[in-house]
Parts: structure tokens; C-alpha cells; sequence
């Protein structure tokens, strides 16, 4: 991935007052991090808004302030739902020399030919992995492809994963990602208890399960 650069300034408003600079569009933010004094900054918010877009939490992104460069990750983003806009960002400042952890988000992409031909029902177990590695080396995202999923019962867990030498996974193994099951209820029980009590999330479902909802 390129480098990704956000032009920041320094912010002496705060509190309350900070609500003049977003009707100037501009984004209230604070860095912090491992011998980093914390500083308020401000961005632009719809450069920020368009940038921020297509980055996920273990993407690595560039502050440039006072015309030094800072890597960090955006570690909260706080949504003004009503106006469906940010209104305020948190960057982690990380040091290139140093190994930090991360969640890597899990994208689901394709079609499972088990729930296209045998009506099965994906299950999710995990949306993200946790890993350790130097934030150059941080993956943006786990890309699953369902396609591979081609019978009921087949399945992905965390021990079928790899980052390559430089990312360290720190999760059990045994942990499912996900799974394909028949679809009845007390399979999908069984998952649920597996996860350790969390209920699994059904995404997609067969064509069969489909017609009949409708």
C-alpha cells in the first residue's frame, strides 16, 4: 500500500470551543503514544473523512505536523451519527523499531458453493485477529474466501492463517473464523458453545432458507 499522508496543524482550542473548528470543517484530534508527549491537533475534515475511508485499524497512516512525519494508527473515531460525519479521531504514534499489537479486521468475500448447492449457512466466529509484529509489517485486513468452502462442515480457524515470518498471531488456534453448517438450530448451538458462549453470526444462507423467509 502507498504511503498515506494527513497535513495536520497544532490545536490550542479545546473543550467546547473545538466545536468552532468543525463549522470551519476542520477535525479535532490528539496524538499520543510510547515517548510521545501527547499534543491536540487538527485536520481537514473532508480530506481526513475521504482518506479515512478506506483504511482499517491496523492501517499504518502518516501525520505530518510542523513538518516532521509521525507514523501512528487511528485508534477511535468518534461519528456524529445524526450528521453522519467525524467528529473526532485518536492517532497512536508507534515507533518503526518497535513491535506493537494490532486487530486485523476479517473480510468475508465470494460465494460458499455449500450454500449456493446444499443450502448451508455461513457462520462467523471471529471479525478480527489480534497480532503482534513492527507496524510496517501490520496486514490491513484477513481476506477469507468462501469460495473455498465447498461442502457443509468445512471450515477456517486461526490455525489455517499466515501473516508470513514477520506477524506474530496471538490467538488460539483452535478458534474458528468461520464455518459452514446444514443450518439447523442445534448446530448452530453447538458453534455458540465452541466460541465460548458467544452467539455466532449468520451471514448468508441458502437459496432454499431464502424463498421460504420471503
Amino acid at each position: 500500500m502507498e504511503k498515506v499522508v494527513l497535513q495536520a496543524d497544532r490545536r490550542t482550542v479545546t473543550g467546547k470551543q473545538v466545536n468552532a473548528l468543525r463549522r470551519e470543517g476542520k477535525l479535532p484530534a490528539v496524538m499520543y503514544g510510547h515517548n510521545f508527549e501527547a499534543a491536540p491537533i487538527s485536520l481537514d475534515l473532508k480530506e481526513t473523512t475521504k482518506v479515512l475511508s478506506g483504511l482499517t485499524s491496523s492501517s499504518l497512516v502518516t501525520i505530518l505536523l510542523e513538518n516532521k512525519e509521525f507514523p501512528a494508527l487511528v485508534r477511535d473515531r468518534q461519528r456524529d451519527y445524526i450528521k453522519n460525519r467525524l467528529i473526532h479521531l485518536d492517532f497512536q504514534v508507534v515507533s518503526l523499531t518497535e513491535k506493537i499489537r494490532a486487530n486485523v479486521s476479517v473480510d468475508l468475500v465470494g460465494l460458499s458453493p455449500a450454500v449456493k448447492d446444499y443450502n448451508g449457512v455461513v457462520v462467523t466466529g471471529l471479525n478480527e485477529l489480534e497480532v503482534e509484529c513492527l507496524p510496517q509489517d501490520l496486514p490491513e485486513r484477513l481476506v477469507v474466501d468462501l469460495a473455498k468452502l465447498i461442502k457443509i462442515g468445512d471450515s477456517v480457524h486461526v490455525r489455517d492463517i499466515s501473516f508470513g515470518d514477520k506477524v506474530t498471531i496471538h490467538q488460539d488456534p483452535e478458534e474458528m473464523i468461520v464455518l459452514v453448517t446444514s443450518g439447523t438450530e442445534e448446530t448452530v448451538e453447538e458453534v455458540g458453545e465452541e466460541g465460548e458462549g458467544t452467539e455466532p453470526e449468520i451471514i448468508e444462507k441458502g437459496k432454499k432458507e431464502e424463498e421460504n423467509e420471503d
